[in-house]
């Protein structure tokens, strides 16, 4: 069996009909057990008193608003070069869903930041990349309702994809490229000094877990979604010619 069998629609449709419910519950069950635990069963921070738990919601969201744009650039290579229209509407899918994310990471930094800072905002590599990478989703989601043709919509948002790709990578690394910033180092990491305690470490994982299944769902629902109205247009171009 190939990944490409996927690319037809129907297929996708019937594969993903069958996992989305499980997938579903696996978040719902991972988002719950994680946030209850991380926010009442986790001592507060000896610096940062319970600020740390906004932890539970501002990471995994920020992970996820970047890998998401990841997941819409390999999904606009794979339109690029291949010419699968299911992965130019799952790119497109993707898109609202990994805004939705970036906007809980900026807020939920902002009430994070302002007791630690003393501001609500600073212009920090990171935090400044990260708007970037905002807009960047604004634009593409705009490019997209701007084109009625859908296979051109596709192209200009794929070249669109891979430039703002630029800003997920300084999203993700800033704070390596710049030594400077009041933005704090990789809170997840494999070096233990950096690396936060296992009590806060583990609530923190189910929930990573919680916002990919949530993502994997959200990006499953509205690609079908997509593939539906796009038939539907379809449809309705054939009976205006008729």
């Amino acid at each position: 069996m190939s990944i490409w069998e996927y690319a037809n629609p129907v297929k996708f449709i019937r594969t993903t009909d069958k996992v989305l419910p499980w997938i579903s519950v696996g978040a719902v069950l991972c988002l719950v057990t994680g946030l209850v635990w991380g926010f009442f069963f986790t001592p507060d921070d000896f610096r940062q008193g319970s600020t740390v738990k906004i932890f539970y919601l501002h990471v995994p969201a920020a992970m996820m608003a970047i890998n998401a744009w990841v997941m819409m650039l390999v999904a606009s290579l794979v339109w690029i070069i291949r010419r699968h229209h299911v992965s130019a509407l799952a790119a497109r899918a993707a898109a609202p869903v990994g805004a939705t994310f970036t906007i809980i990471a900026l807020a939920t930094g902002a009430l994070w930041g302002q007791p630690m800072w003393g501001t609500w905002w600073a212009w920090d590599p990171r935090l400044t990349s990260f708007l970037v990478l905002f807009l960047f989703y604004l634009g593409y989601m705009a490019l997209w309702a701007a084109i009625e043709n859908d296979d051109t919509a596709a192209d200009l948002t794929s070249i669109l994809c891979l430039v703002g790709s630029v800003f997920a990578i300084l999203s993700r690394y800033a704070v390596l490229f710049w030594n400077q910033g009041l933005h704090q180092g990789a809170s997840l990491s494999l070096d233990k000094e950096e690396n936060v305690a296992d009590v806060f470490w583990y609530p923190a994982l189910v929930c990573i877990a919680g916002f990919v299944l949530l993502f994997i769902a959200l990006v499953f629902l509205r690609t079908q979604t997509e593939i539906r109205a796009r038939r539907a247009r379809a449809l309705m171009a054939r009976e205006r010619q008729a």
